[in-house]
């Protein structure tokens, strides 16, 4: 296999923003030279001793960036600007009893545990949760299905679609499905990645067919509502044949749900007997269905902790403890990454452990250089960017000028701290996104599986490095014999991924679908973060372009984000703006506000320079097709959007001589000691402490 370069000089290429001259020194000298620690949502330190739950999701926690707060919409506001009132009436008919429904095929992660809400609660709910343009775009979207299907023009081509972004809120997204699909009975809206997409309800123009749209819309609503014991009964039909084709419609399509019968018409004249199909919910599946709902909410248990690490990888720690717990890695679930070569502090959950049992291990995870404390019980998992953002504190030591710089090393030191401090830093993904192997990187295995080459992918993950140790030797073997039963008797046990992907290896082989089940040895989270790790390269190299193209000026064609609150990466469609002549003309924005998107389903590019580099890039890549979805591998990749530059925060300094514990020999003079940086800093979720860093000393580790 061909040598990759070393990520060190990939990293050297990128650009700096400011313009100071820098420093040099070393960091990670141990790994107690740099603490993270993770911020909640609340803003809290999770190496703080707390007495409740802080990830769980309750109405404390603050409104997700998706949901603007504009006044709430009443029925005026509901009406289209063209169009005839009974078209709107048809449009906003609601019920208290409407919940959500998805058929079987389009289940996913959302809440369907609609509560009972009132009429006008419920016909406010859009109005309340998204902001006034998502709301006139839907609407627009409603109406044009509408339209082609009362002017009886067939949808050709995909399902139209529609996004209403990333709504992070479980509770927020339950109340959005059951408000859109009361509001228009005749979409539907499926759950992606806590993404809600909106798209036309093929049965329910299918059901249109056979009998009037009054009763379509009420018997949609019917199956929403899942009213144990109640019925659904169709107008009176004299037609067999068109009856038969009801029961038929109904019983295929929700045949594991409801049945049908027909009986003859309350009071109805014998000469001319009228015939009304009833629908019922199955008693038997209902009922069985909600006993297992409720058995499984009792037997499910979710322990919060926070996990402190020293010097191990965080996938190699949640290994780790599965197997002393007893669970899968799939079990754990957390905010964020965090470093290797370091002391870091997480919150974790993991599913059916107990707090009593979690506490048991403690003496026992220690010899791994863990700890777990702030145990509790919570209601749900965690999941990825659940976080405020990062603290970190740093040494740096061994600090000496830039070569051939013979300014006073304490104010190149000052200069560049408070330059950065004001300026920010290019926002790069950092090193340990991609991994720190010199010949196989993160990235090259994501584009590997988002172009369906999974035997590539595997062989990626199990290349060597150039070490003689034992890992790199059972990988060696691996590629030279294939021979998965007998590498899993060289690999270490400690390397939890390698030899799990292994173990499927054997079981099911080394061809292509052998290696899809091999994938799924391991959890969703990790086999994302491959091609979440591609498409971080790419915005980093978009970004170089884009600054080496334009630099600090918004031009037109730009993307730029209107919510300035906004946390990175969680920008909705409708929050990123296209810059147009007049307002570069203008200078309108600043490049603080610019963003750069993060490749997958869901984004626009921007309509320059920049936007046909990304085109160049993909289709260098072998990828001028691909839609960022694995269907094999169960993965998802909308894309999102992420600042070009950010700022620390809560940043201090202090600059002490390396052996400065005890007072300092007399006579000494300060040049000649040795210093060393202590630094403090937050910064958001997603950003990394070594490109602040090298931000600041303009130079590359």
């Amino acid at each position: 296999m061909e040598e990759d370069t070393d990520f060190r000089i990939r990293f050297s290429s990128l650009c700096f923003i400011t313009d100071h001259v820098g420093f040099h020194g070393t960091i990670k000298s141990s790994p107690s030279d740099f603490v993270v620690i993770e911020i909640d949502e609340r803003g809290q330190l999770v190496n703080k001793a707390t007495d409740e739950p802080i990830y769980k999701m309750s109405k404390g926690l603050p409104e997700p960036n998706n949901f603007a707060k504009k006044t709430k919409l009443g029925l005026q506001n509901l009406a289209f600007e063209e169009g005839s009132n009974q078209k709107v009436s048809i449009l906003v008919r609601c019920s208290d009893d409407d919940q959500n429904h998805q058929s079987g095929s389009e289940k996913e992660d959302t809440i369907h545990d609609g509560t009972s809400k009132g009429e006008e609660e419920k016909i406010y709910a859009l109005g309340s949760l998204l902001d006034e343009k998502t709301n006139e775009l839907l609407d627009q979207f409603a109406c044009d299905i509408k339209e082609k299907w009362n002017s009886e023009s067939e949808l050709t081509g995909p399902s139209p679609e529609f996004s209403l972004g990333r709504i992070l809120d479980k509770n927020q997204r339950a109340i959005l499905h059951s408000a859109i699909r009361q509001k228009f009975p005749f979409l539907l809206t499926v759950g992606k990645n806590s993404e809600i997409v909106v798209k036309p309800n093929l049965e329910y123009k299918e059901l249109c067919h056979l009998v009037s749209e009054e009763e379509a819309s009420d018997f949609f609503k019917y199956l929403d509502a899942k009213k144990e014991n109640s019925k659904f009964t169709f107008k009176p039909d004299t037609n067999k044949d068109h009856r038969k084709a009801v029961h038929h419609f109904v019983n295929k399509k929700f045949g594991n749900l409801v049945e049908t019968k027909s009986f003859p018409e309350a009071n109805y004249n014998a000469g001319n007997p009228n015939t009304v199909i009833t629908v019922r919910f199955r008693e038997k599946a209902h009922k069985h269905r909600k006993r297992s709902v409720e058995s499984q909410e009792r037997k499910v248990i979710y322990t919060a902790f926070t996990l402190r690490k020293e010097n191990l990888e965080m996938f190699e720690a949640i290994g780790f403890l599965a197997v002393v717990l007893g669970v899968i890695p799939s079990d754990f679930s957390y905010a964020g990454l965090k470093d290797k070569k370091a002391i870091t502090y997480q919150a974790m959950v993991v599913r059916k452990v107990t707090p009593e049992r979690l506490k048991d291990i403690e003496k026992e995870i220690k010899k791994k250089r863990m700890n777990v404390f702030n145990i509790r019980s919570v209601d749900d998992s965690l999941r990825l960017g659940q976080l405020k953002g990062n603290h970190f504190d740093i040494v740096i030591r061994n600090l000496k000028n830039q070569t051939n710089d013979s300014a006073n090393l304490r104010e190149r030191i000052l200069e560049a701290i408070e330059n950065v401090k004001h300026k920010g830093f290019v926002n790069y993904y950092g090193p340990q996104r991609f991994g720190m192997g010199r010949k196989v990187h993160t990235d090259q295995i994501g584009l590997a599986l988002l172009k369906s080459e999974m035997v590539k992918a595997v062989k990626l993950f199990l290349t060597p490095e150039d070490l003689d140790d034992p890992v790199n030797r059972a990988k060696k073997y691996f590629l030279q014999t294939e021979d998965a039963k007998g590498t899993l008797s060289l690999m270490p046990e400690f390397k939890v991924r390698e030899r799990a992907l292994l173990e499927s290896l054997h079981r099911f082989s080394m061809t292509e679908e052998g290696c899809i089940q091999a994938w799924f040895s391991f959890p969703h989270s990790m086999r994302i973060f491959y091609i979440h790790a591609y498409s971080s390269k790419i915005w980093n190299e978009a970004v170089s372009y884009r600054l080496a193209t334009y630099g600090s000026r918004v031009v037109e064609g730009d993307l730029v984000c209107l919510d300035e609150d906004g946390d990175d990466e969680q920008f909705p469609n409708n929050k990123v703006h296209l810059v147009t002549e007049e307002e570069e003309s203008a200078n309108a924005y600043a490049i603080h506000q610019v963003v750069l998107p993060v490749l997958g389903y869901n984004v626009q590019y921007p309509k320059n320079k920049v936007g046909l580099w990304y085109q160049e890039v993909l289709s260098r890549d072998g990828l001028q097709t691909c839609r960022f979805k694995v269907p094999t591998l169960k993965l998802n990749v909308p894309g999102c959007y992420r600042k070009i530059l950010k700022q620390p925060r809560n940043l201090s300094y202090q600059l002490i001589e390396e052996h400065d514990i005890d007072v300092k020999a007399e006579g000494s003079h300060i040049d000649e000691a040795t210093l060393s940086l202590l630094i403090s800093f937050d910064l958001d979720a997603s950003c990394y402490a070594t490109v602040c860093l090298r931000e600041i000393m303009k130079h590359d580790f």
